[in-house]
């Protein structure tokens, strides 16, 4: 159980899904965005900034503040504010400025 202040409110009749952050298998619900899923973690940072290196969570959940970006799926710099779930996502934090590769 994570110590977040961000809890789940649970939809007896939703199917629960499967996704990857960092390679840990992580529960959510149909409807959830990645960045929700991610504020429910032990560690809510999706990102580094760049130059100095520091944390960075979702903030405004609404695609204004730029916070939330991760890697999803392999592409970098994903909104995941604006991002629903999908079974067996691969989602990763983002260290640093985004690789052209």
């Amino acid at each position: 159980m994570s110590d977040s202040m961000f809890r789940q409110l649970l939809d007896s009749g939703a199917q629960a899904l499967t996704l990857y952050i960092d390679g840990h298998a992580v529960k959510a619900q149909p409807g959830d965005t990645v960045a929700a899923v991610m504020l429910r973690q032990d560690s809510p940072v999706t990102r580094t900034t760049p130059v100095l290196g520091n944390p960075r969570a979702p903030y405004c959940m609404m695609g204004v503040c730029f916070e939330c970006l991760a890697i999803v799926d392999g592409v970098a710099s994903t909104q995941t504010c604006m991002l629903p779930v999908r079974e067996g996502m691969q989602v990763e934090r983002q260290h640093g400025k985004r690789s052209i590769v």
